[in-house]
């Protein structure tokens, strides 16, 4: 059980909830973390502006973006965010089997040398203290430009936050990427309840 009990819907103002709808489209179901914060409806703002601007911006493709957000998680330790970047990732065209085998980045043939330098830098910087060293960002140059680079430290930046917010608040996970987890048998750094 969270620690802080989600808002209704239904029982938040007319402003807040356009807000909920739009992360609604986003993930296809409404993420208890937003519900939670609609508490704080400025906080609630400001997030799903910094999500639409790393999600909704760039050249870097969707999945990858999401499978940065799982490695990261995963270092991190928030089962949460692991679970729903790890649907989002599926829901955005990366394949099962590509998810599953995320954690052998480093040796699966399902990737590339340019994921395997995003997926180590992402998964240094799960580690707190930031574990990522002068090799592994310069590796991540000769794969990727400057701009493509923010967008991935963008995502590792945001996660930081989301991972902070839903390992402290103990966040429940929603019936969809739930059942995602459950399906796929999904490897995670804790339980999935």
């Amino acid at each position: 059980m969270g620690r802080v009990t989600p808002i209704e819907k239904k029982d938040l103002p007319a402003d807040v909830r356009s807000l909920i709808e739009v992360g609604e489209q986003l993930m296809g179901f409404t993420p208890n973390d937003a519900l939670i914060m609609a508490r704080n409806p400025a906080l609630t703002k400001a997030l799903l502006s910094l999500v639409q601007a790393v999600y909704g911006q760039g050249t870097l493709d969707p999945g990858l973006k999401r499978l940065i957000g799982y490695i990261n998680s995963t270092a991190a330790g928030c089962v949460y965010c692991q679970v729903h970047t790890a649907n989002g990732a599926h829901d955005n065209g990366v394949e099962t089997a590509k998810i599953q085998a995320a954690w052998e980045y480093e040796t699966s043939e399902l990737f590339s040398e340019a994921e395997r330098a995003a997926l180590r830098v992402a998964q240094a910087a799960g580690h707190t203290p930031n574990d990522v060293t002068d090799e592994a960002f310069s590796d991540l140059k000769n794969y990727f430009s400057e701009d493509e680079i923010v967008e991935i430290v963008s995502v590792i930046a945001m996660f930081g936050f989301l991972n902070r917010w839903n390992s402290t608040l103990a966040t429940e996970l929603e019936s969809t990427p739930l059942a995602f987890a459950r399906t796929v048998d999904l490897k995670t750094s804790g339980e999935v309840k």
